[in-house]
């Protein structure tokens, strides 16, 4: 039986923004969380404890089988950011469920984190500050590339690739995207547009991935793609684990094909401490953190908690088998 006669919005995380729980308990919701990266068993422990009417999705995987435990109380799921490959949405589609999801709230914070990877990198400063702890002064022995004039390719042009271009093309980089789901014509912005992929990785001396991971994009950053980059590149990767092959990326890196990789998100998350990932030197690896600042965190869990509210009252209405965006806009399931 539920913990409180209020309908419950269930949140798959330990922790939502402040902002977030107020906008769900002024509508008339509670807001009971589960624990951090909830499995499938969690997430159907909360379900029969909580008897949600709506799940407002961080962390873990919701599949048809979580689906069918919710159903029919659980009228939308909301998702807390822009990325929806944790839910199933062919089974979210089949049944009739409304899925949103917080796009743009965190574009900000994981452009700004982007950069501060590509920098880093860019001035070889994981090497230095190394070398400082170890008593050495590269005064004369160490030279860092210039950023000024480099080309730096997008593999995506949506919210956040685009304000990682205008904030490189700031530092007068040479920018270039190349993004198939985008309508053809000139991109907005500095970003020159390139047809193919192979096209951008070819002039890539950064190479930033912006893209949403589904059928298309998953492996689709492979050895082969990781050798048409100009030797010596450098890789960031914020968008997705799934998408860059990592065994791929660890060998490019060996080899020095690829200088630096600063990834933010991992096939696997939480990312195993064994895992040459933590421990590779050319490696900058982050704890899917790029979103967590205090304007993406509130802007991702009221987008979610703000759509959960007009779905449930009607003012977003539950077609099936969409993806709605706050807003009113909508993509095909």
């Amino acid at each position: 039986m539920p913990e409180t006669t209020k309908p419950a919005v269930l949140v798959t995380a330990a922790w939502l923004a402040p902002e977030a729980v107020a906008i769900l308990e002024a509508a008339g919701y509670a807001v009971p969380c589960l624990n951090a990266y909830p499995s499938e068993a969690d997430l159907l422990a909360g379900i029969a404890a909580h008897q949600p009417v709506a799940i407002l999705h961080r962390q873990g995987i919701i599949g048809g089988t979580v689906m069918d435990a919710a159903l029919p109380r659980v009228k939308v799921i909301a998702r807390h950011g822009a990325g929806v490959d944790g839910i199933d949405l062919p089974a979210a589609a089949a049944r009739g469920l409304t899925v949103t999801r917080a796009a743009g709230a965190n574009s900000r914070s994981v452009a700004e984190h982007a950069m501060a990877l590509m920098l880093s990198m860019l001035k070889d400063l994981p090497d230095v500050h190394a070398a400082m702890r170890e008593g050495k002064w590269e005064k004369t022995s160490r030279m860092t590339r210039d950023i000024d004039g480099m080309s730096l390719g997008l593999l995506g042009h949506g919210a956040i690739g685009a304000k990682v271009a205008r904030m490189a093309a700031a530092f007068g980089m040479r920018v270039a995207a190349y993004d198939p789901l985008l309508p053809e014509g000139p991109l907005p912005g500095p970003a020159e547009r390139v047809a193919t992929l192979e096209a951008l990785l070819a002039r890539s001396e950064v190479l930033s991935i912006h893209c949403p991971l589904d059928a298309t994009t998953r492996g689709s950053i492979g050895a082969a793609q990781l050798a048409l980059l100009p030797r010596g590149a450098v890789l960031v990767h914020t968008a997705r684990g799934g998408i860059v092959e990592e065994a791929a990326l660890l060998a490019a890196l060996d080899s020095g094909q690829v200088a630096w990789a600063g990834l933010d998100v991992f096939s696997k998350e939480p990312l195993e401490e064994a895992s040459p990932l933590r421990h590779h030197p050319r490696l900058v690896p982050t704890p899917h953190l790029a979103a967590n600042t205090p304007r993406g965190a509130v802007g991702m869990s009221t987008g979610a908690a703000e759509s959960i509210v007009a779905v449930l009252a009607g003012r977003l209405p539950a077609l099936e088998g969409a993806i709605v965006v706050p807003g009113g806009f909508r993509l095909a399931a």
